[in-house]
C-alpha cells in the first residue's frame, strides 16, 4: 500500500494506524492508534479529534505538540477535560499546557499505544519548534511529524527564525532515511508545486507529483503524507545547491555566486510574495 492509500485508509504495514483528521480549512491532526489506545499530534481543534476517537472507540493517551501557534494547541485543553494524559511539546516555547517539555535528542515514550520517538529541534518557523521521528516497527515505514517545518513541496514561513536556523533544520530532516513518511500539518502540496514548477519547471518528477496530487485532491483524498526519498528530489527548500534551483535563485535575485543559505533565503523570500 503507497503512503497517499495509507493516509486515506488509515492502514499502515505495522500494527498502527495512523490518521490524518481534517480540521480548519487545511490543517490535518495526526491521530495513531492501536485499535483502543491512542496519541494525537498538534490538535488545534477538539471536536474533530473526539469525534474520531469516539467512532473508532479510542482512549487518549497522550498529545504532542511541535509549536505553539493557535491551530496547533487550540485544542488541547478541551481535550484534557476529557482525558487526563501527558501532553509533550517543545521545551524552548512558552505553551501553559505542556506539561513535559523536551529537548533535541530526547525521547519520548508512550506505553500504549507503544511508541518511542526522537525529538529533533527544527527551529525556523518558530523559535523552539520541534518535530518528532518515530522509527520503522509498529507504524511500518519511519515516520516524521513535523508541524509547520517541512510541507510537500515546500517549507514553513520563517516567524521567528533565521534563512539558517530553517536551512539546518530543514538539513536534519532530510538526513532520516528515504523511506520515512511525512505527515505535515497542512495540506499546501498544490499551490506549493505551483510555487516549485516557477523554479524549476524542468523537474520531471515533480511534474509527476503535480499530476498525481492533482488527481488525489480532485478525488477529495490527502497528498499526505509524503515521503522524504520524493521531497529530495522535488522538494526547491531542500535542494539548495541543485543546479537548475541555483539558477532559479539567482536569476530571480539578480546576482551570482549565491552560497547555499543565500539560495534558500532568496527562494523562501521568492515564495512569500509569489502569487
Amino acid at each position: 500500500m503507497d503512503a497517499h492509500a495509507d493516509a486515506v485508509s488509515g492502514q499502515s504495514a505495522g500494527t498502527l494506524t495512523v490518521f490524518p483528521v481534517p480540521a480548519f480549512q487545511d490543517n490535518y491532526l495526526w491521530v495513531v492508534d492501536n485499535g483502543k489506545d491512542a496519541v494525537v499530534v498538534d490538535p488545534g481543534d477538539a471536536a474533530p479529534v473526539l469525534a474520531y476517537l469516539e467512532s473508532r472507540h479510542l482512549t487518549l493517551r497522550a498529545i504532542l505538540i511541535t509549536h505553539k501557534h493557535a491551530d496547533h494547541i487550540g485544542g488541547v485543553d478541551a481535550l484534557l477535560e476529557r482525558f487526563d494524559v501527558p501532553v509533550h511539546g517543545p521545551a524552548h516555547e512558552a505553551i501553559a499546557c505542556v506539561d513535559h517539555p523536551h529537548n533535541r535528542g530526547e525521547t519520548v515514550h508512550i506505553a500504549s499505544p507503544a511508541m518511542t520517538l526522537q525529538v529533533i529541534d527544527v527551529p525556523g518557523h518558530t523559535a523552539g519548534h520541534i518535530a518528532y521521528f518515530l522509527g520503522a516497527g509498529a507504524a511500518g515505514a519511519p515516520r516524521l511529524f513535523c508541524g509547520d517545518t517541512l510541507f510537500s513541496c515546500g517549507c514553513g514561513r520563517l516567524f521567528e527564525g533565521t534563512p539558517a536556523q530553517m536551512l539546518a533544520s530543514l538539513d536534519a530532516l532530510a538526513a532520516l532515511p528515504p523511506a520515512t513518511l511525512v505527515h505535515c500539518a497542512h495540506e499546501y502540496t498544490l499551490s506549493n508545486i505551483r510555487f516549485a514548477l516557477a523554479v524549476d519547471p524542468d523537474n520531471e518528477a515533480l511534474g509527476a507529483w503535480h499530476r498525481e496530487a492533482t488527481a488525489l485532491r480532485a478525488a477529495g483524498r490527502p497528498t499526505l503524507p509524503t515521503t522524504l526519498a520524493q521531497e529530495r528530489v522535488t522538494n526547491p527548500f531542500l535542494r539548495s545547491d541543485a543546479p537548475a534551483v541555483v539558477a532559479a535563485a539567482e536569476a530571480h535575485a539578480g546576482r551570482t555566486s549565491l552560497s547555499r543559505e543565500a539560495v534558500f533565503a532568496t527562494v523562501r523570500g521568492w515564495k512569500d510574495t509569489f502569487r
